[in-house]
């Protein structure tokens, strides 16, 4: 149980950085697993809002989207899409909004848009959804997305969301903003050094004067994690065989 991978150290470490009782707006994917791993361990109060307008869900297994039927028969509510934004987040009720990105640039700024030119793109992404509502108005943004120099990029191929970002976790480290608002790398997880994270950033990156140290996942987290993504995988691959089965 001590070995574990890069991925689920990040999604631990973004996981811890969730207080209990915490109103939360979850994206799908990463910040959703993060979420629903601190509400599973540290955090059982955690009040967790999808863009579905679920809120108070409590997911047995992770969602494929926000249309996924578990997280609507899990809720407390569900309510209008409209009425989350204008009632929950531009009223200050949400005190994290936990999101993450195909690319991120030294300042927190988010596209989740597209790749390339935006009228010849590479790749068309999901897009906004409620992305930029989220950075604008939540207490407090968190952003988790693994690392690489495609990723971390000096200049965006399109600005889906202001960069308001009060930590970005990936499966390298942490980076906070400095000062000016510049990303800063301020942790870095155990058996990685400040040369490979800045290997993978598309920018010159800065470094803390003093690096603070990761603790590895607990065998609990470790446990609920895998057991979370069993379930998960379970689910998922039941509902295939289903809808394989009516098709």
């Amino acid at each position: 149980m001590s070995a574990y991978t890069s991925d689920e150290m990040m999604t631990v470490a973004a996981a811890r950085r969730l207080r209990n009782g915490a109103v939360c707006f979850v994206g799908i994917g990463l910040p959703s697993a993060a979420c629903n791993l601190a509400r599973l361990t540290h955090a059982p109060d955690l009040v967790l809002i999808y863009e579905s307008g679920t809120v108070g869900t409590r997911p047995h297994v992770l969602p494929l989207s926000i249309g996924d039927g578990e997280l609507a028969e899990t809720a407390r509510s569900v309510i209008p899409l409209p009425e989350i934004f204008t009632h929950y987040l531009q009223r200050g009720r949400v005190d994290v909004g936990f999101l993450g990105a195909a690319q991120v640039d030294r300042v927190g700024g988010l596209n989740s848009t597209v790749i390339g030119p935006y009228a010849a793109p590479q790749v068309r992404l999901p897009g906004a959804g409620g992305a930029p509502e989220i950075a604008a108005h939540a207490r407090e943004v968190l952003v988790v997305m693994k690392q690489s120099t495609r990723t971390f990029v000096e200049r965006l191929d399109f600005r889906t969301s202001a960069g308001r970002v009060r930590a970005l976790i990936t499966d390298l480290g942490v980076m906070e903003p400095g000062a000016d608002g510049e990303l800063v790398l301020t942790q870095v997880y155990a058996g990685v050094t400040v040369e490979q994270v800045r290997a993978a950033c598309g920018w010159p990156l800065r470094v803390a004067a003093r690096i603070a140290p990761v603790a590895p996942p607990t065998p609990e987290e470790l446990a609920v994690l895998r057991d979370l993504q069993t379930r998960t995988r379970a689910a998922h691959a039941a509902r295939v065989r289903l809808d394989g089965v009516g098709a």
